[in-house]
């Protein structure tokens, strides 16, 4: 998958290679939007893209911003992302797009009236021979830039605009918004329903305080690079290894991971991400990991001791051999 950032150096990319484009393939198939957490909404219109793509003969496109647009314009009620730009544009690739094109969003940026986003920024920079996006799409300065505006301007700038409509699971829109919710009440299991895949944070792992090996349960501790945690409490799922050592790279996990306080220690700790890995464990300090939550076992609670920590700990590992199938 090819990633350019910005649509100027697309452009400017494009004029070298004669009109042929950043993916080698002539004028692509787009859709645009910020895509976090690529949900099975996003993937119904991806699904799209990609198979006209393939009809055209062209490339899938992909058109997104960086940062989030209300992280510039409104960061006091900008959203905490689901994805980090390395998780988007894993997915993405893994969804089979060919060519992202990653703008940096600026104040001046967002200052563009919507005739000039679809005329500058679409048409003469992009050069789309057909457009998708989805049913609540916005643009523009102000996010006045309408549906009608594009359907109109779209065809006689020479490609053609198509609305997908919404998708919904339990008779309820599927968004970002609700997934966060769920991930805040430690729904992870409906989440993954939403998401295709389970919940997911990465971070690199770094040197705690020990307590875990002190009761015979070493974990990981995460500092996250992602901005949501699910709730407190404690998940099965799987850990794998991001960068090169031993073990190496792509290896996974099943583990453990409690999110919280830890209260039966202290009352006054940050909200901490530490995975046990389940069977032999082995040395990770500094290395950048992903941790995935894919059943919630239980919520998180001060015990009397550590001994009835330690036995309910135990307690936790086997539930998760069990919902994981881990030998």
């Amino acid at each position: 998958m090819k990633v350019v950032e910005g649509s100027s150096a697309l452009r400017k990319e494009t004029a070298q290679t004669g009109g042929a484009g950043a993916a080698g393939a002539g004028r692509p198939v787009l859709t645009v939007g910020n895509f976090d957490g690529l949900h099975v909404g996003h993937r119904s219109i991806l699904d799209t893209v990609i198979t006209r793509a393939r009809a055209l003969g062209g490339p899938a496109a992909v058109y997104t911003f960086e940062p989030h647009p209300r992280r510039v314009l409104r960061p006091e009620s900008s959203p905490r992302l689901l994805t980090t730009l390395e998780q988007k544009l894993e997915l993405l690739e893994g969804a089979g797009i060919d060519l992202v094109i990653v703008e940096p969003f600026t104040r001046e940026f967002a200052s563009l009236p919507p005739e000039g986003f679809v005329r500058e920024i679409l048409h003469e920079r992009i050069d789309p021979r057909e457009v998708y996006v989805g049913y609540d799409f916005r643009y523009g300065r102000d996010r006045e830039g309408s549906m009608r505006t594009l359907t109109e301007m779209g065809p006689h700038l020479g490609f053609s605009v198509t609305i997908i409509p919404e998708v919904t699971v339990g008779e309820r829109d599927v968004n970002s918004t609700r997934i966060r919710s769920l991930l805040e009440e430690g729904e992870v299991e409906e989440a993954a329903e939403l998401l295709v895949r389970p919940y997911a944070i990465r971070g690199r792992v770094v040197e705690g305080d020990h307590r875990g090996r002190t009761i015979g349960f070493p974990t990981m501790n995460l500092d996250p690079e992602n901005e949501i945690l699910p709730c407190a409490g404690v998940y099965a799922g799987d850990l794998t290894l991001l960068d090169e050592g031993e073990p190496e790279a792509g290896s996974r996990f099943p583990v453990v991971t409690n999110v919280g306080r830890r209260p039966t220690f202290k009352d006054s700790d940050p909200m901490l991400a530490e995975a046990h890995v389940i069977g032999e464990g082995f040395d990770a300090y500094g290395r950048r990991v992903e941790v995935s939550f894919q059943y919630r076992l239980r919520a998180e609670r001060r015990f009397e001791d550590v001994d009835a920590l330690r036995a309910q700990i135990a307690r936790d590992v086997e539930e998760a051999r069990k919902r994981l199938g881990a030998a």
